[in-house]
């Protein structure tokens, strides 16, 4: 058995983010290097002068819609940029933020802050159920996008996010906040699985531990207070009344509701199945069955596991991949290891052997063969050599920044993140179904069961449009 950690001294215990030394040097190496791609690309945007990272011309315009809780994380990396604009439905939260960006112009509609001509770029850390809403205009206004998972709160708005990114990819950069990504183990786990130190990948299992439960909708507490647009924080959601219970804090007060999040698997889910993602190179499932909990129609499960048949590739057969949720567990490779004792995590099962990883560690785990001793002990692997190793990505928002400005290469583009969480999503509409559910990627339509197309989409409050 061979463990490995990944040591993330440069970093903060608490967000994660470089110091501003750090910060520094990773900006100034990073934009080097971008614009090193655009002079041999010649592509070369006309807003921005290569002058200096740290240049006047050469600094984004950024809006902040959202500007509390989580959207404080990005403050910071951020404030080297214009921040122009910031937007809130909580004027409290509005007020913290304007003392951070004092010049910035303020909006309580995110609809209205996109009217601002001089913004080149969102960081967008709304409520999920507005996350493709404030994502699909600022691109149809040819804006860059950093979006906060997840990105999507259902299939059909995944797959419209997918068609104008698509449709901008030439132009935009993209990042779904997945953060983790950074992560020297993300790239790590990713060699191992591309260089066969588990033999030939057949199957891969994920999981998270946390256990949220919600019985139904709050009741009503009467009218908001004054300084929170209550019609706003709904937005596209049907009507809910409002309870204070709600605004306690971040997403665990909200997300398990299907009005306005998708619970675990947009939540723990889009984190820990990009560790599994990033290694495996999946596109779109071809089925997808769930089953959990007791099936409430106001509130998501909190026990739940999903399956998914993903095809081959140029390098792997078709796998298996799974998600597994509230104290749902795959099978333990080696009775010495306790998933349990893993809060998140992704198990990958190879015809020689198995690899466990949570963020920032690994285990490889031979397959038990008493006959095979070059399985048995890993001795037909070959570790990459220190220089073919995949380079550090500093950080994570940094890298949107540095795109914007240069190459429009990022790790979690609205290509790569849709794919995984219109897979995860369409888990909870097999679960919903009841059934086993097969899926036609290229027209996004359910071939074998009419009763799940229903959970596909959702139904928005007049007045609100998801391609404006």
């Amino acid at each position: 058995m061979k463990v490995y950690e990944e040591q993330r001294s440069t970093t903060s215990p608490v967000t994660n983010n470089p110091s501003p030394s750090l910060l520094h040097s990773i900006k100034r190496r990073q934009f080097l290097k971008s614009a090193a791609v655009i002079g041999a690309a010649g592509l070369i945007l006309p807003r921005f002068k290569l002058f200096g990272a740290d240049a006047p011309s050469n600094k984004l315009n950024i809006a902040l819609i959202a500007t509390g809780h989580r959207a404080q994380d990005h403050f910071d990396v951020m404030s080297h940029e214009n921040v122009v604009a910031i937007c809130d439905i909580n004027e409290q939260h509005l007020a913290s933020a304007a003392k951070k960006f004092p010049k910035a112009k303020r909006y309580a509609d995110w609809r209205k802050c996109l009217e601002q001509k001089d913004i080149d770029a969102i960081v967008c850390c709304t409520l999920d159920h507005t996350h493709a809403f404030v994502t699909n205009w600022a691109m149809n206004r040819g804006k860059h996008v950093y979006c906060e998972k997840p990105l999507v709160n259902s299939v059909e708005e995944a797959r419209l996010i997918r068609a104008t990114w698509l449709k901008n990819k030439d132009k935009l950069a993209t990042q779904v906040g997945t953060q983790r990504h950074q992560f020297k183990n993300f790239s790590r786990v990713r060699e191992l699985i591309r260089d066969g130190a588990i033999g030939q990948l057949q199957e891969v299992s994920a999981w998270g531990n946390r256990q949220v439960y919600r019985a139904g909708f709050l009741p009503s507490e009467g009218k908001a207070p004054g300084y929170i647009n209550y019609d706003l924080w709904l937005g596209p959601a049907p009507f809910h009344p409002y309870n204070s219970e709600y605004f306690k804090g971040g997403c665990l007060h909200w997300n398990m509701y299907w009005d306005f999040g998708s619970g675990q698997v947009g939540d723990m889910g889009s984190h820990t199945m990009d560790l599994a993602w990033n290694a495996i190179d999946a596109g779109l499932p071809t089925s997808a069955e769930g089953k959990g909990d007791p099936i409430n129609p106001d509130v998501t499960p909190v026990k739940l596991v999903t399956q998914f048949e993903i095809p081959a590739n140029d390098w792997r057969p078709p796998i298996l991949v799974s998600w597994h949720q509230g104290g749902a567990l795959p099978e333990s490779p080696h009775r010495g290891i306790d998933l349990k004792n893993i809060d998140h995590g992704v198990l990958f099962e190879g015809n020689k052997g198995f690899l466990v990883a949570d963020f920032n560690t690994r285990i490889l785990v031979p397959q038990n063969n008493d006959t095979n001793h070059e399985e048995a002990d890993f001795t037909y692997y070959k570790p990459r050599a220190k220089e073919e190793e995949i380079p550090p990505m500093g950080n994570f928002q940094q890298e949107w920044i540095n795109a914007c400005k240069g190459n429009l290469k990022t790790s979690c583009n609205f290509g790569y993140a849709t794919d995984m969480i219109e897979m995860m999503l369409l888990g909870l509409v097999a679960y919903r179904a009841g059934k086993k559910i097969h899926y036609d990627g290229a027209t996004g339509l359910v071939t074998d069961c009419a009763e799940a197309s229903q959970y596909l989409s959702h139904t928005y409050r007049k007045g609100w449009t998801l391609n404006g």
